[in-house]
């Protein structure tokens, strides 16, 4: 991060937009401010677009008093019930915090930003709600009812106090220690807002910042607020921590404070090692965790990561102690495709293709091990490149993240394994599978030749059919495989 004066502050702010601001706020005579994640992220020096004005006062009348100074190049929207108005304003839409992220500059004016405006206020909850009573307040106000001491920062926009830091808790020491803690004593803060405990664990992820010791205390003690939010909120914080550099971190901490045993019971129940005969399993959670960042590693895809938190999920209930080989997890793949629906309906995930997508991966993520810890045959990989279809290098990618192996020989085996896995694929795919692995002959035809109707024999005729073409026991192509169907037939009676 780096620091930065006042008179810096006013230079980094030295654009159009934010001179417009205040002299909006300055016409009206009230104290108007830029507050949250953009100051935040001024001294992370990240990119940030996400502008809010606390405005002491109305920031509604702010609002459209700006707009009427930029004409036609806004377009204004008031809640009146929230007490709050957004400002859209067409130039370039920035991605920095320089000044060429915003209206104003030489640059590309086609897009847009937006900019939040509120009046300062002051909050107060009842204990089985989310939804505050609101009144007027002042910046401090304001301030208090902020989340996060990093979050609570604000400048002034005013022009007699263009640039003044305001930062009554310190955001800044704990942005540069690296530090998430809260601007009133935790247990308030989280008691009002529970969804501020998984806000919490999602900053210190996304940022690799460390959660302030009273602050993770009072996550522990105040766990079990969070049943009172809805999936859907739940969900949206625990993507982002999903989709952060680094997820197994976030993972940890929810783990650790009792949040995840809540909102994710059938992963939390995988930190276990059992020991019998003197002979344990490994610790699947954290297994699953090194899974999930390796395939971070690799893929920003949310729901691959997802098919990787949920791989093993199947476990806990197919755990078996077999004396001859010691604890076995047999058809754990099968289990766990099945919870995936269960929890995507808890999380309010959604539960179109993308949810079967997360089920096709944590059911096929034993193939391809399977298929690396022998000899890697043709037939194998068709029947594997069959299943999976279009999501085959997703399902690979899976696979090859979840070798976690401390020996380093059986990974380095399962992995060239894996790359001659990869050179068969590409051949397939190089020859068309689709058109190569599905038998010219189908269902209507069989029903054709042998007069019959949809039925269990039809079915047996196809499967049939189909196994030959996967195992390469004779080209796909219409004469052999009429042979086959005829020599199959008479087997069954039917002709």
């Amino acid at each position: 991060m780096k620091l930065y004066t006042d008179e810096e502050l006013a230079t980094i702010l030295d654009q159009e937009l934010f001179h417009q601001i205040s002299e909006a706020a300055d016409r009206l005579g009230v104290e108007c401010y830029v507050v949250g994640g953009y100051v935040r992220d001024i001294f992370l020096e990240r990119p940030s677009n996400d502008i809010d004005v606390v405005v002491v006062g109305s920031g509604i009348k702010v609002a459209e008093e700006l707009k009427r100074q930029l004409g036609r190049r806004a377009y204004l929207s008031v809640f009146k019930n929230f007490g709050t108005a957004q400002v859209k304003i067409r130039g370039k839409k920035g991605k920095t915090t320089g000044k060429e992220a915003l209206p104003g500059n030489e640059a590309d004016k086609n897009n847009e930003i937006e900019v939040e405006f509120v009046g300062a206020r002051k909050e107060s909850y009842s204990h089985d709600s989310r939804k505050p009573i609101v009144e007027d307040g002042t910046l401090e106000d304001d301030q208090n009812r902020r989340d996060f001491t990093i979050n609570a920062m604000a400048i002034c926009l005013n022009k007699n106090r263009f640039g003044e830091l305001v930062d009554p808790f310190n955001g800044l020491a704990d942005l540069e220690d690296g530090i998430i803690a809260t601007p009133l004593e935790p247990d308030i803060t989280f008691s009002d807002d529970p969804l501020r405990m998984m806000r919490c664990v999602r900053f210190a992820t996304q940022l690799n910042f460390q959660i302030e010791d009273e602050t993770f205390v009072a996550l522990e003690r105040m766990a079990d607020r969070i049943k009172i939010v809805s999936g859907e909120r739940i969900k949206d914080e625990l993507n982002k921590i999903i989709l952060s550099p680094v997820p197994s971190k976030g993972f940890v901490d929810l783990q650790r404070c009792g949040l995840l045993n809540i909102i994710l019971p059938e992963l939390a129940a995988l930190d276990i090692v059992e020991q019998k005969n003197g002979r344990a399993h490994k610790n699947n959670f954290y297994h699953t965790l090194e899974v999930l960042d390796n395939v971070a590693s690799k893929s920003d895809n949310l729901w691959l990561r997802w098919a990787a938190i949920l791989h093993d999920v199947g476990k806990t209930k197919s755990k078996r102690w077999d004396p001859a080989v010691g604890w076995t997890f047999h058809n754990h793949n099968i289990i766990g495709a099945k919870l995936v629906s269960q929890i995507f309906r808890r999380l309010m995930l959604p539960l179109d293709m993308k949810m079967k997508y997360v089920q096709k991966l944590v059911d096929l993520h034993m193939r391809p091990i399977a298929i690396a810890d022998d000899v890697v045959t043709d037939s194998a990989v068709r029947r594997l490149l069959n299943d999976a279809g279009e999501d085959i290098d997703d399902l690979m990618t899976l696979c090859e993240a979840d070798i976690t192996s401390k020996n380093e020989g059986r990974k380095k085996m399962f992995l060239e394994n894996f790359r001659m896995v990869r050179e068969k694929l590409a051949d397939l795919k190089e020859k068309d599978y689709v058109r190569l692995l599905q038998p010219v002959i189908d269902g209507n035809e069989i029903m054709e030749l042998f007069h019959l109707k949809p039925s269990r024999e039809v079915g047996v005729l196809k499967q049939y059919l189909k196994d030959a073409v996967l195992d390469n026991r004779v080209e796909n192509e219409r004469e052999p495989l009429m042979q086959l169907l005829m020599i199959k037939a008479k087997e069954m009676k039917l002709i």
